[in-house]
Formats: C-alpha cells, structure tokens, sequence
C-alpha cells in the first residue's frame, strides 16, 4: 500500500483517522501499532513477522541495556542488540551481492551456484532498522530512556506515516509525543495542506518525470541531448518523489498529533556539497553524522583524518541504498566532494530548518561554500547530476555510457530512438519541475503567508490546493500504479 493509492486516500487513511479518534486518547499507541503492522502487511503478510521480530528484539535488548549493572555489560548487550539488527539488513540487502560477487570472483556462474540464493528485499527494512539501532544505541550512551511500554515502542517503530521510506526517526525526538500529544484542528489542517502537496508533487510532476527518464535511461548509444534530457528527468523525478513522500509523511504524522523532523530543504539551490546534504535527506544526513562520522572521530583528529570519516561515511551511506557498485561509487563520489571543499574550507550551519523559513535565511546560518560564488550553484547542482546518473544506472557500464553521451561522445542531436519515446507533456512537466526547483523558496513562503494572510489569501491559497489535490486524484485514478522510488532501499 503506498500513500499515492486509491486503497489508502479512501479506504485506508478514512478508516484509520475514525478508530484513531473513536477510541479514548490512552488506547491510541495501539490504534496506531495494530494500523501500522496492516498497512505494512499489505504489501507482503509474512514480512511482518520479521518486523514484529525486529520490534521484539530492540525493546528487549533496550531494556536489557538499561538494566545493564555495570558499563562493560551495558556495552556487551549493545553490541550484541546492534549485531542482531544489522544480521537482518545483511541478509536481506547484502547477502545476495556478496554471493554474486563472490562467485564471479572465482569464476562461478551465480546464476547455478548453490549458494547464491534470490532474497527478497522488504520494503524499508533499511529505515526500520535504523532506528533500531539509534535506539540500543541512545540508550547505551544514556541519551534516551527506555520505552515505558511494549505497545509505546512499537507504535514508534512502526508509525505508519515514516514506516516504509522515513524520515529516519529516533526514539528520543518522540518518546515525549508517543506518551503526550496535542490534537488540534490547526495542526490537522496543517497535515491535510502538507499531504496535498506532497500527492501533487509525486503524481502531477515525479509520475509524469518518470516515462523520460525510464525511456532514455537504456538507451545504448545515448547523444549528448539524450543524455542530458535523462540525466535532468531523474533528478527532477528523485526529488518531487522522495519530498513528496515526505511531506506526506510529515502531513499524517500532524493529522494524528506528531510533529515529525523535516527531510528536505529546497537542496538543488545549495552552493556546496556540504550545503547540499544539509537539506537533503536530513533526517539520513543527521543519523550518519551522529551515529557513524562522529564515532569514527569526527572533525577532532586531524585534517586527515577528518577527510578520510567524510569519505568513508558516506561510501557507507551509498551502500546503504542498496547492494550494487553503482551506489558504492555513489557514495564516494560525494565523499570526495565533501572532503576537498573541507580541505578548500567549506564550512557547514549548524541550524535546522524551519518551517517558512526560506533558502537564503538558511543559508545565513553559517553555511561557507568554497566556490566563487558567481558558479557555486550551478557547479554544485552539476555535481549533483553527475551523481545522479551513477545512482540510477543499473551498473557501472550503463552510467558510463550515459557520461559518454553527456559529453558528445555519440552526437549532439536528439536521436530518432529517443525521439518516439518522449512525450510533449512530460516534457512540459520537465521544464515546470525544473522551473519550481529554483523558485520553490520563494513560492513555499508566499503559500503558507497567504495561508494566514486574511480571508481572501487564505480562500485563494485553499482553492489552489484543491485543484492541485484534484488533479492529483485524476492523474492517479488514470495512470498505473507508481510505487515511490525509495521503497527500494
């Protein structure tokens, strides 16, 4: 069940919010675990016994850490917490691409090697256990109190709107709203806008997006239009999916109470790769910095050192998206990226975003790119792209013939293979998507001004968002079924 689906605007999502406020407020960590583990067990009903699994096994160990007499046992009981989490993700996400590689490595064919066998990826294991992990681990270093109940951890761990693809939550920044929260209609209101605008950003730009880039992507001998126009579509698709995705989640976590951390911040106008992954993914961004950069050292070891924990946090983190070279190389290539422009002396803000807050006030809060600042955004957006297209080709090979294509290798022009396959809608949509990028900032502050800005902005800005939440059902109810593109890591 995706939140872009008949199933869940209608069936799901109406049945919920009603036993949600039916039952009385202390019966809710229920609702929401019971709510949760069907929505998950709508995609496959055997993998939530792992999730349960999963669930059991880190209130356990959790407890146990806190009961812990002495530091030494406290950090034995960790590691062992930890090791059972991360079995889990290796098994899954990794086990299969180290058994290929394996057998190609001593000249085996994986497609008959006993040992290479087809595991199935469930869906958000990555994210869930993630969090696992930052639980053991908060409550190892004392930065977190254990859950007060069974049914309490549970309904954070498998709060349905982060469930499948974040933002990656702690323990910690909700254990207070799991116990305590308000229910406002200002907040619900809140959530029904921020819903809205993450369903128009994923069905009315990201699902029309795809077909350019799903078409050009396989494309053998790419021109350097053809290239580029794929290279553009998936970084347009990419974004308006994921935020989209996230402002719907963010949206339902206000409906029923939650304020959930926000996980983009209008990232393709950064002006430095440091800047950049400050506003994208933050929620990822953040739990690599704190429980991965931090841990091996951080920033307080030397220059060397400190280039050597950028680098391999964030090959680490490419890995983390899945088991293939394409995300390994991924990876370090932004690691190497964030590591000369601390070496050039690019400095990152420590604030968060805010809400309304646009790019330019962030920006102010401390953000140094090392670029000349007449090119520091289109070089940072063009390093951006770059990774892009390694991120999405199905192996190193095919990014590699697409790089060709971005630099000429193959002709200039559009080629008649690419030509049949592009739409004229979708490529208005493009150059929309690409339009708001730049000037989402500006645009986000004046819809939410207007939203409080009197009666007759506040009429225009509610009229606007029905028709975009209008459209959205339409194209849904007209188009096939699009699973977001995150539900894969």
């Amino acid at each position: 069940m995706v939140f872009s689906s008949a199933v869940f605007l209608f069936v799901f999502l109406p049945l919920f919010l009603a036993v949600y406020y039916a039952v009385p407020v202390r019966a809710r960590s229920l609702v929401i675990t019971i709510g949760s583990w069907a929505f998950y067990a709508w995609w496959r009903v055997d993998f939530l016994a792992l999730y349960a699994a999963v669930t059991v096994w880190t209130y356990g160990f959790g407890a146990a850490i806190a009961a812990a007499p002495d530091p030494r046992s406290a950090l034995r009981r960790t590691a062992i917490g930890v090791a059972g989490s991360l079995a889990v993700l290796a098994y899954f996400k990794y086990y299969g691409f180290f058994a290929v590689s394996f057998a190609e490595a001593f000249g085996l064919d994986p497609a008959t090697s006993f040992f290479v066998l087809n595991v199935i990826l469930p869906i958000g294991v990555s994210f869930f256990v993630f969090e696992s992990i930052s639980y053991m681990v908060d409550i190892y270093r004392k930065d977190a109190e254990p859950a007060e109940s069974f049914v309490d951890f549970a309904a954070f761990l498998a709060l349905f709107p982060h469930l499948i693809a974040g933002p990656v939550m702690r323990y910690k920044d909700l254990a207070a709203q799991i116990t305590r929260r308000s229910h406002t209609v200002a907040k619900f209101s809140a959530g029904c806008t921020l819903f809205m605008i993450g369903l128009a950003k994923k069905v009315l730009i990201a699902d029309s997006v795809a077909p350019i880039a799903d078409g050009l992507f396989p494309l053998a001998a790419p021109s350097l239009m053809d290239a580029w126009l794929a290279a553009v579509a998936f970084t347009v698709q990419l974004y308006f999916d994921f935020s989209g995705y996230s402002d719907m989640a963010v949206g339902l976590g206000l409906m029923i109470g939650f304020r959930l951390v926000r996980n983009f911040h209008f990232p393709y106008v950064s002006r430095s790769i440091t800047e950049f992954w400050r506003r994208w993914h933050i929620s990822l961004s953040l739990w690599l910095r704190d429980y991965l950069y931090i841990p091996l050292g951080g920033s307080r070891k030397g220059p060397l050192r400190t280039y050597f924990n950028l680098f391999v946090t964030m090959v680490l983190g490419g890995f983390w998206h899945g088991a293939n070279w394409t995300f390994l190389i991924w990876g370090a290539w932004h690691g190497a990226l964030l590591a000369i422009e601390r070496l050039l002396g690019a400095r990152a803000g420590r604030r968060v975003a805010v809400a309304g807050e646009t790019a330019d006030q962030h920006r102010g809060a401390g953000d140094r790119s090392p670029w000349p600042r007449a090119i520091a955004l289109p070089l940072t957006l063009l390093f951006v792209v770059i990774g892009w297209v390694m991120f999405r080709a199905p192996d190193v090979a095919s990014a590699f013939g697409l790089y060709g294509g971005m630099i000429g290798l193959n002709g200039i022009a559009l080629s008649p293979d690419a030509d049949w396959r592009l739409a004229r809608f979708d490529l208005m949509v493009l150059a929309i998507g690409v339009a708001i990028v730049f000037i989402e900032p500006r645009l986000t502050k004046r819809f939410w001004a207007a939203g409080a800005g009197g009666f007759r902005r506040a009429a225009l800005a509610s009229l606007a968002l029905v028709v975009l939440a209008a459209a959205s059902v339409l194209k849904l109810s007209a188009d096939a079924y699009s699973p977001f593109l995150y539900f894969q890591f």
